[in-house]
C-alpha cells in the first residue's frame, strides 16, 4: 500500500464516504485505514467484534472492510448486523485462511466481496465501489471441476514445499492416490 496517493474521483462522488475497518492485526489495520482514508474514505477503525458492536450503535458505515476470524468472534457477526441497520452497506471480507464454504458464508451474510490477506488496496477499493448488479458475468467456459480439484491439490503440494506425503496428509488422501494425480497431466 503506497503512502502518497491521490483521493479516488469515484469515493469523492459519494455522498456517504463512512466505512468501517475491522482487524485484530493492529500493524495490518493502521495500514489499510491509512490508505483507504487517503482515496476519500471517512474510516472508522476498531479491532475487535465487541467495539464494531458499539460502533454500530453509534453509526452504520455505508461500507465495511471486515476480518473473517477475529479473536473475539467471526467478520461475518459484524457482517450481518450491520445489514440489520443499514441494507444498502457494501461489506467486504478479507482473510488469511480462504476456503468456499466461508465465502459462500460471506455472501450470505452479505459481504459483496471475499478478498484474500493481504489484499492490494486497489483491488478493495474496486471491491466496495463494485454494487452486486455491476458483477461481471460468470465465464463461458468455466475450469471444469478436475481442473479445480488439481489446481488446488497443486497449490497445497507448493505450499508444502513439493513434501507428498505431507500434502496428503493435508487434503486427507492416502500418499499413493496423490502421487497418481500429481504423475498425470493437468485436466482441460
Amino acid at each position: 500500500m503506497e503512502d502518497q496517493v491521490e483521493s479516488d474521483p469515484r469515493i469523492a462522488a459519494l455522498e456517504d464516504k463512512t466505512l468501517l475497518v475491522l482487524d485484530d492485526d493492529a500493524p495490518f489495520r493502521a495500514r489499510l485505514t491509512r490508505a483507504l482514508a487517503q482515496r476519500g474514505f471517512d474510516v472508522i477503525s476498531v479491532g475487535s467484534v465487541a467495539e464494531a458492536r458499539e460502533q454500530l450503535k453509534k453509526l452504520a458505515p455505508a461500507f465495511a472492510v471486515v476480518d473473517l476470524r477475529l479473536e473475539d468472534g467471526t467478520g461475518l457477526e459484524i457482517v450481518e448486523a450491520l445489514h440489520s441497520v443499514r441494507e444498502d452497506s457494501h461489506a467486504v471480507i478479507l482473510t488469511g485462511y480462504g476456503a468456499i464454504s466461508t465465502a459462500v458464508a460471506a455472501v450470505k451474510a452479505g459481504a459483496i466481496d471475499y478478498l484474500p490477506k493481504p489484499a492490494d488496496i486497489d483491488d478493495v477499493v474496486n471491491a466496495l465501489l463494485t454494487g452486486r448488479s455491476d458483477r461481471p458475468e460468470p465465464p463461458e467456459n468455466p475450469m471444469s471441476a478436475d481442473r479445480v480439484r488439481w489446481e488446488h491439490i497443486q497449490r497445497v503440494y507448493e505450499l508444502c514445499n513439493h513434501n507428498v506425503s505431507e500434502t496428503a496428509r493435508r487434503l486427507n488422501m492416502h500418499r499413493r492416490t496423490l502421487q497418481r494425480i500429481l504423475a498425470k497431466r493437468a485436466p482441460r
